[in-house]
C-alpha cells in the first residue's frame, strides 16, 4: 500500500491560483510515476497531469496545459499540482494517483493507488 494524502483545496475566485500538494507514506515513492486527476459533479474522472519518477517528464491534458504545472520533490516524498488563472469549470475533487513503474502514466486503469482527494471551488 501507498497511502496518499492531497492537502491545498479550497474556494478561490477564477483568476486566481492554487497549489495542491500530495504526500505518500513510504520509501519508494521516486519509483512511482505520478498524476493528477478531478472529478466534477455529474462527470467522469478526467486525467489532468502525469511526472515521471524523476520528475524530468511530464504530460498534460489539453485543458490544463499552460495553467497547471505539476512537479515532485522526492525527497518530500510529495508531487505538487501548482494551478494558475483558475476557471469556474475547474471546480472539482482532485485526486493524486501512484502508478508502480518510472514513465508516465496517462490511463486511470495505470494507476494503483489513489488518494482521498481535495475539493477545489472556483467562484465566478
Amino acid at each position: 500500500q501507498v497511502p496518499l494524502v492531497e492537502s491545498g483545496g479550497g474556494l478561490v475566485q477564477a483568476g486566481g491560483s492554487l497549489r495542491l500538494s500530495c504526500v505518500a507514506s513510504g520509501r519508494t515513492f521516486s519509483s512511482f510515476a505520478m498524476g493528477w486527476f478531478r472529478q466534477a459533479p455529474g462527470k467522469e474522472r478526467e486525467f489532468l497531469a502525469t511526472i515521471n519518477w524523476s520528475g524530468g517528464s511530464t504530460y498534460y491534458s489539453d485543458s490544463v496545459k499552460d495553467r497547471f504545472t505539476i512537479s515532485r520533490d522526492n525527497a518530500k516524498n510529495t508531487v505538487y499540482m501548482q494551478m494558475n488563472t483558475l476557471k469556474p469549470e475547474d471546480t472539482a475533487v482532485y485526486y493524486c494517483a501512484a502508478s508502480r513503474g518510472p514513465s508516465l502514466r496517462r490511463y486511470e486503469y495505470e494507476y494503483e493507488y489513489w488518494g482521498q482527494g481535495t475539493q477545489v471551488t472556483v467562484s465566478s
